[in-house]
Parts: C-alpha cells; structure tokens; sequence
C-alpha cells in the first residue's frame, strides 16, 4: 500500500505547524464534523489510532473483567487485544469464506451467558452484513463494536458502512485508503456518549484544552474518571482534511484497479479474487486472493513474486495462532485458517499501472502452468 500524500497535505500540515496550535484544536473539531458526515454519523472523535478507538468503545459499553467479547481471530491483531485492554476475555470465532467476516451463524456458534459483546470487522474494506449483525446483537441484548478500520468508501445496504452503528472506529494508517500518518476516529450517533469519549481521550477532563485555552476567564477542570491520552493532534487532522476530499476519487480508483484484477485472473484455474458482497461494495483497501486448487503453494508464489519485484503479502493473519494467544483454549477456526495459510494479497495502489498488473498477473499465469 502506497499512501497517496502530495502538495495540499504538506501545505496543510505547514499551515497548522505555523498557526502555533499543533495539539488538538479546531482542525481535530473539523475533520471530527466532516469524517463523521463522510461516514454517516452523527459524531466523531478523533484519536490516536483505530486500537485505542476500539479500547474507548469496549469502555463505553462497560465492559469489563468477567465479560467475554466475540472477536474474528481473522484480522490485525489489535482487534483482539483490545478485548484484552478492559480486562476481558476474547473468544475467537470463525469467518466466512468468501469475505473473511463474522456472520450471525459463526458469532451464535461461540457465544455464551458471559458474552458482553461483539467486534464484528469490516476485512480489508469488504463490509460485513450490517443489517443481520445488527439485529441479531440487539436481539441477543450484547453490543456491537463495529471495527472499520479498513472500510472508509465501502458501503453496505446503500449506506456508508459504519451508518447506524452503535460505535464503529475506524483507522488512518499509512496502510488505509486515507491517511493521517497515525490516527483513528470513533463514530457514534448519540451526543452524550460522544462526550464521554472525548473525555475518555484526554483524561478524563471535563473540558477540553482547546476550550480552556479559548476561555477569556479561568476555568478550572475536574477530572471526572480515570481515563486515558489518546488525542490526535491538529497537524494530523489537517492532513486528514485534505485526504477526505480525495477519498471518493481513490476509492472508484481502486474499484477500477480491482475490476482489472478480475478480468485478468478470471482465465487463471485456482484463483479466487475477492468481490463486492451481494449487500455492498468494498473500497478494496486490501485486494486479496484465494488459492484454491492453485498447483504452487502461496508461500513458493510469495517468494516467486518478491524475486521477480512483486511486493505482496500473505493473507489476512489469524490472531489464534500468534504466541501473544498461546494461552487461549484450542478452537476449531477452519475457514480463518485456510484463508490465512492459502491467500495472499496483490498489490493495488494509486500509482499501480496497467503495465504493473500485467506483468503481476504474467507471473502468476507462468505458476499456474507448472
């Protein structure tokens, strides 16, 4: 992933460093306004990152030691170790194959009367089905922490995903469509609770720095529970307001990088590229592809493409096979594992080219012949 950073974001970066307000300030205030309409939310607060976004969520919620989280061990390891951060127990569940995302079946299939909650992951960009996981937790009476770090673009039911979540955070890594460098958001729809997470993001305060400093008169914060500084900082946001603009144009980009994908793959036996859900679309933020039947195994196609000057990676990783989860009971995640052993995903980024993916694909063609 190339992050597609130019002039207006070095200028905009330049311009919060000389307005002197390099701390969050009012360009946090305004890409918070801007992000969370992009999304269809009624508030975001912007954090450090989309981890310390989901720590806060898991906080709004309460829960705590004692409570079991339902997690795909399909995703970037954060996503479990939030869990981990509030004191409570992650409980590994499956995913289905043609997404690499929760579905009610593999949520109901590990969920207990401890079960508090559930993070449901929108994978590389594909969004899950919001409308059955959103029924099905409300339902059950647990939560739903929607993790879109990957999603910013996709849409599910017509609707920006993250749109009616309870809490969705969302990343803004170097690795995500849009960037801020490090950074994160979390998205609410109701007021009291986005206050409280602006508390929980710095310390606990009951006014915010930016408000005292704009104070003509003394004001003397209380500090209204143990919390945490998980602020992201001015400079960042402006980054972040530029990158917004450029998000629709990125995301039909991508769209049509993938569709290119799909074309060329599709005469290639043992190869499953990933496609939009019948339910949404995917900003493609990670274009990955099943090996299925494929006569080269994916670590052999790896090292093939790293020597001819192909920078891919392996699948999606399974957080139930990392030593930080050693200690975890055994579970039975059969797709998770398949998917993380046997798919890989291709490069796709805005300065890829037609020639780029012609040649990618030429290889993978040349492997397929063996």
């Amino acid at each position: 992933m190339i992050p597609m950073l130019g002039e207006e974001e070095a200028q905009a970066a330049a311009e919060a460093v000389r307005s002197g307000w390099v701390a969050q300030g009012p360009r946090v205030a305004k890409f918070e306004q801007e992000f969370a309409t992009l999304v269809g939310a009624g508030h975001g607060v912007a954090v450090s990152s989309c981890t310390t976004g989901l720590h806060l969520a898991l906080v709004l919620l309460g829960v705590g030691p004692g409570d079991e989280v339902i997690v795909p061990s399909l995703s970037f390891i954060a996503t479990a170790n939030a869990v981990r951060y509030v004191g409570a127990t992650p409980v590994f569940a499956d995913v289905e194959l043609a997404t690499g995302n929760l579905t009610v079946d593999t949520i109901d299939a590990v969920r207990t009367p401890r079960t508090r909650a559930v993070i449901a992951v929108h994978q590389g960009g594909v969004p899950f089905d919001t409308v059955a996981l959103r029924k099905a937790t409300d339902d059950w009476g647990i939560g739903l922490v929607e993790d879109a770090a990957c999603a910013a673009g996709s849409t599910a039911y017509g609707q920006p995903a993250g749109a009616g979540a309870t809490v969705a955070a969302w990343s803004f890594h170097p690795r995500k469509v849009i960037t801020t460098g490090e950074g994160g958001m979390v998205t609410v729809d109701d007021a009291d609770q986005a206050a409280r997470l602006r508390r929980l993001r710095e310390h606990g305060m009951n006014v915010s720095a930016a408000d005292r400093h704009a104070s003509k008169q003394p004001v003397l914060e209380a500090y209204l529970e143990t919390a945490y500084n998980y602020r992201m900082t001015d400079i960042q946001a402006a980054v972040g307001l530029v990158q917004l603009g450029r998000l629709p144009g990125l995301v039909a980009q991508r769209r049509e990088l993938a569709a290119r994908y799909h074309e060329l793959l599709a005469g290639i036996d043992g190869l499953v590229p990933v496609r939009d859900p019948a339910y949404g679309t995917t900003n493609y933020q990670s274009f990955w592809v099943l090996l299925d039947g494929f006569p080269v195994a994916r670590d052999e196609v790896l090292a093939e493409l790293a020597a001819r000057g192909v920078s891919a990676r392996r699948g999606i990783m399974a957080a139930h096979l990392e030593p930080a989860y050693a200690d975890v009971a055994p579970v039975s995640l059969p797709v998770t594992e398949r998917l993380t052993r046997e798919s890989l995903i291709l490069p796709l980024h805005h300065a890829l080219t037609a020639d780029d993916q012609d040649y990618i694909v030429g290889i993978l063609r040349e492997l397929a012949g063996r």
